[in-house]
């Protein structure tokens, strides 16, 4: 069967052959009908003809080729309709995404990540505990909050000596919150959140070596050096050198900048610029504001992935990488003078022979509402509205003054102090029948005693009468 095949093609094949001969002979006659008749020159013109006209083989092959390049354009052009409808659509939906997230570059990495109008309503204000730490040391603690909605940002500064003990009678140096951390990272989280008040679940550790290859990585950054700086410290391998005024830190100076405290002659920042921690403080918050202007630059973009592996290396968290892609895009398009700053409001203070910092609760509330806008809980407004009367029942006077300061950190309105006759057992009389939740948070605060109930039904001015025992010292 196949072979009859092959031969009907073969003399299908011939025929067209003499076919193509036939009508070339007549191309050939048509040509030459008013060619001279010399022979010679006839037969010389007609073999130029011939040479001319394609032989029946070429014209075979010719038409047999010319459907598959016909099938080729055709694939062409819908591979080209195909790729354009694609680019259309794209196109569209780049637009499209634009337009809701905004002609920005943050709005730009937003539709690249598939964000729209949704995603930027569910995102709520985020609150992170920064950590600096350098060989086991806490120098650094600081409230980062952003909010992508309105573009408002907070960094509150928390003085590593800040007292968080439970009672300062016996105070130690496991008492400083900068010592918290060592023990458990979402205890110190806790201590934070309970004396800003605010709604803090992540942190941040960065080591200091972090900090030097981050700097690095953007070619340094510009910053003013409030003061010259002179200090050694062979135990930390710390050696600080560095002149006042506006210069690019490398990552090795940024490290000088941040971590200096006092020079060694004991002479530090100044007073209006803010003592010792306080002006260190001031410095970290003020360099966190320039790198952040560095980093959210278009051309340090393109250095991320040098920022993941310098993360992945130095950095200790528990805030997730897909939170962090939600905010980054609209971290990009972040005006740094939308940010505020500030330090938990306090003195230092000594205790027990130890130097710590003792904050102001009610001032640091404030100070949060003005940073971070946000209202006082239910707990901080119950406080505000308890008073109390003091009455010191020791021969020492600072044991007042400390109950005083203690109280007032801690929101409570109080009404007078005074003396009373020597009494072993730190006493909390209540005297307006608040309930007992109430009494024993103040409890709580205070640290030692027991609560009484008042026995009078005379309508006392104060909620509370504390009667400071020997057992306070």
């Amino acid at each position: 069967m196949n072979n009859k095949k092959i031969g009907r093609k073969s003399s299908d094949r011939e025929l067209e052959f003499e076919r193509q001969k036939k009508r070339k002979a007549s191309v050939v006659d048509e040509i030459t009908i008013n060619i001279p008749t010399d022979s010679s020159e006839k037969r010389k013109n007609k073999k130029k003809v011939e040479e001319e006209v394609y032989s029946p083989e070429e014209d075979f092959k010719e038409r047999k080729h010319k459907p598959k390049k016909k099938k080729k354009k055709i694939v062409l052009k819908i591979i080209l309709v195909l790729l354009i409808a694609v680019i259309v659509h794209f196109g569209y939906k780049i637009i499209k995404g634009m337009n809701e997230n905004g002609w920005t570059m943050g709005g730009f990495v937003a539709t690249m990540l598939g964000h729209d109008s949704n995603t930027l309503a569910r995102l709520s204000r985020v609150n992170i505990l920064l950590v600096g730490q350098s060989q086991n040391l806490t120098d650094t603690l600081l409230v980062c909050s952003y909010d992508p909605k309105t573009q408002d940002a907070a960094l509150l500064s928390i003085p590593r000596d800040t007292f968080v003990g439970r009672s300062r009678a016996s105070a130690s140096a496991y008492d400083k919150i900068n010592a918290v951390y060592q023990t458990n990272p979402d205890k110190l989280v806790e201590k934070v959140r309970n004396i800003t008040g605010l709604d803090i679940n992540y942190y941040i550790k960065v080591d200091t070596k972090g900090l030097r290859e981050l700097v690095d990585s953007v070619g340094g950054i510009y910053f003013y050096v409030p003061i010259d700086m002179d200090y050694d410290d062979p135990s930390q391998d710390l050696y600080i050198h560095l002149k006042q005024g506006y210069q690019l830190l490398d990552g090795d100076k940024a490290e000088q900048c941040v971590r200096f405290r006092h020079n060694n002659d004991g002479s530090t920042y100044p007073k209006d610029y803010g003592e010792q921690d306080i002006g260190r403080m001031r410095t970290q918050r003020e360099f966190i504001t320039e790198v952040i202007k560095q980093l959210v630059k278009p051309k340090n973009i393109t250095a991320i992935d040098d920022y993941i592996r310098i993360a992945n290396e130095n950095v200790e968290t528990n805030f997730s990488i897909w939170n962090l892609k939600d905010y980054a895009p609209y971290l990009l398009d972040f005006k740094t003078e939308n940010l505020k700053t500030g330090t938990v409001p306090g003195v230092p203070e000594k205790i027990n022979n130890l130097w710590f910092y003792s904050y102001n609760k009610k001032e640091t509330q404030k100070l949060v509402q003005e940073l971070f806008k946000t209202e006082l809980t239910e707990e901080q407004e119950a406080n505000t509205k308890i008073t109390v009367k003091i009455l010191n029942g020791t021969s020492d006077e600072k044991n007042l003054t400390n109950m005083q300061n203690l109280l007032k950190e801690n929101g409570y309105t109080i009404e007078s102090v005074g003396t009373t006759s020597k009494t072993k057992t730190t006493t909390i009389m209540n005297r307006t029948k608040q309930k007992s939740e109430v009494a024993n948070k103040l409890k709580e605060t205070i640290g030692v005693g027991i609560i009484a109930e008042s026995s009078s039904n005379e309508k006392s001015s104060v909620d509370f009468t504390i009667i400071i025992g020997d057992d306070y010292n």
